[in-house]
């Protein structure tokens, strides 16, 4: 029980990161997106 609580743990640890760095990656293609439509 205890060794299936830890697996859990590490994959959510993994799965939050993954998540982070998607949302980083989404905000800056927004960022560049907008400055590409206020430049045209």
């Amino acid at each position: 029980m205890e060794r299936m609580i830890n697996a859990l743990k590490n994959f959510r640890a993994v799965a939050t990161r993954f998540d982070k760095r998607a949302y980083v990656f989404h905000g800056t293609v927004i960022v560049a997106a907008i400055r590409l439509w206020l430049r045209a």
